[in-house]
């Protein structure tokens, strides 16, 4: 329990002292790139020496060359906030669809909207997922390459991939294959629960069809994944 709490406490002190940054990122979106990744960087390196957790990345220049020449939707399992700076920093232009609630946070918030993060409400169903394309694509058009979370939120390892409707309707309405990423975060940095040390690992798996199946989505995010 002392490791998750020096983690949780240090990870804490981290994101106060590069809030003024954040803000001077503000600025620009290109600038508050180079400052999320020193975000990123910060926690990474706190999960590492206090949490003792490694991050080793499988197939990176698979999915590198994969990310530059065909554009997929990068659907990556979620087991843990590691990930989500995992694949901000290492996928180029990076943009998530998040909650909507997320971009009520101050400065975070303003920092999510200028990185082109995209919020949605789910509980406004076929409608909301129409408009969520038509955004995706300007920010597609744009250079931006869409990073999602198929089974919508967080789940415990070993709870196997429920994919949800919207990563199917997108790169079936936008023609893009789907770059598949599993994970065993959860097994150090859990949702809930004590930090343990170790390796997380990150798997980019062979890339799919813009018209691949749930099933077929779900078994190569899972093919690795805890």
């Amino acid at each position: 329990m002392l490791r998750t709490f020096f983690v949780n406490f240090f990870a804490y002190i981290w994101a106060v002292l590069v809030t003024p940054l954040i803000l001077v990122g503000l600025l620009s979106r290109k600038l508050l790139r180079r400052v999320a990744k020193i975000v990123v960087f910060g926690v990474l390196f706190i999960a590492r020496w206090v949490g003792g957790i490694k991050i080793e990345i499988h197939n990176a220049r698979y999915a590198f060359v994969a990310i530059a020449s065909k554009h997929p939707i990068v659907a990556s399992k979620h087991m843990s906030i590691l990930e989500t700076g995992i694949l901000l920093a290492f996928v180029p232009n990076s943009f998530f669809i998040i909650k909507r609630e997320l971009m009520w946070i101050p400065i975070y918030g303003w920092a999510f909207w200028r990185l082109g993060m995209v919020p949605v409400d789910r509980r406004a169903g076929a409608t909301n997922m129409n408009a969520l394309a038509a955004n995706v694509r300007r920010k597609i058009e744009s250079g931006g390459t869409l990073v999602m979370f198929p089974e919508g939120t967080r789940v415990k390892p070993g709870a196997g991939v429920k994919i949800r409707g919207g990563i199917m309707h997108i790169a079936r309405a936008l023609q893009l294959p789907i770059l598949p990423v599993g994970l065993d975060t959860g097994l150090y940095c859990p949702k809930h629960g004590k930090i343990r040390p170790g390796t997380a690992n990150v798997w980019f798996e062979q890339i799919l069809p813009h018209d691949a199946t749930a099933e077929e989505i779900a078994a190569a995010i899972g093919k690795h994944s805890a």
